[in-house]
């Protein structure tokens, strides 16, 4: 063997030898960083919590001493029970008629040869893109003809119209995934095509509509300049406009009282997550239903 090839050969061997050791220098390196990162988002969590049993919390990051449920007292009697379940109405109305809709739009434009379907797909788009505040002046005037202003159930139309664009196109592609050759079964045994989307598809889309189900819920949750606008009667305000009152009083914020309203608010979500997951986790299910 002549020189030149012993040191190919050298360099063959040791060439992985180095790789799995700069692999294992990087390895910590990166695992710091990512604790950083999480320590980062971690400590904000960390002060709400704390804060929130805190009578004398400030901004500082500290212990309560003693632990206690004063903030959570105070603001369940100012009011914040009353708009937290405003928010559920709000935001569950808002997500059924979403859904509902965006299932129906979505079967037909995957499913179904529509005239001009290239350009709604295209104005659907656009309107996915489109701002809040561009929208709200007109619809403040709308709502003003239509004398529809201080209603929880219309403002909640609204909210729902805002994520319909993009849950069509979330559900859309979602459908596109279920094999035709389902429907095309079901179409022979002299289905409808209402029994073929309530029986064939939906059942098979679960995970994708709880997805869009999701997301307009906590759109709609959080919402705030919509029902700020539309919706001026004290007694239907809800929770993201509600919380705003504490965040001062007398020209100081109550830290305590907004960090237990802030907990309180987040809770009906952190649960929705938590009942929906297993679901979400399964993911689709077409293994077997069609025969190569």
């Amino acid at each position: 063997m002549s020189a030149d090839q012993l040191v190919t050969t050298e360099r063959e061997v040791t060439a992985p030898a180095v790789v799995r050791k700069r692999r294992s220098l990087a390895r910590p390196v990166l695992n710091v960083f990512m604790i950083v990162i999480g320590l980062v988002f971690l400590l904000p969590l960390l002060w709400l919590i704390l804060a929130s049993f805190n009578p004398t919390a400030d901004g500082t990051l500290a212990m309560p001493h003693p632990f206690s449920l004063l903030n959570y007292h105070l603001v369940i009697r100012a009011g914040a029970g009353a708009a937290i379940r405003n928010s559920l109405y709000l935001a569950g109305v808002s997500t059924v008629i979403a859904t509902a809709v965006s299932t129906m739009a979505g079967f037909m434009l995957a499913r179904r040869k529509i005239r001009f379907k290239g350009l709604v797909l295209v104005l659907i788009l656009f309107l996915t893109g489109l701002p809040i505040t561009l929208l709200l002046i007109p619809t403040y005037q709308i709502f003003v003809h239509l004398n529809w202003l201080n209603s929880k159930f219309y403002t909640s139309l609204v909210l729902a119209s805002m994520s319909v664009p993009f849950s069509i196109w979330l559900l859309k592609n979602f459908i596109g995934q279920v094999p035709g050759e389902f429907e095309e079964a079901a179409a022979i045994e002299g289905a409808s095509e209402i029994s073929i989307l309530f029986r064939i598809v939906i059942p098979l889309i679960i995970p994708g509509i709880l997805v869009a189900a999701i997301l307009t819920f906590i759109n709609s949750w959080g919402s705030f300049l919509i029902p700020l606008v539309l919706d001026a009667n004290p007694s239907d305000t809800p929770g993201a406009v509600g919380i705003y009152q504490f965040m001062s009083a007398n020209g100081q914020v109550q830290f305590g009282q907004l960090a237990a309203y802030s907990v309180l608010f987040s809770v009906p979500v952190i649960i929705l997550y938590l009942i929906s997951s297993r679901w979400l986790s399964g993911g689709f299910s077409f293994a077997g239903g069609v025969k190569g």
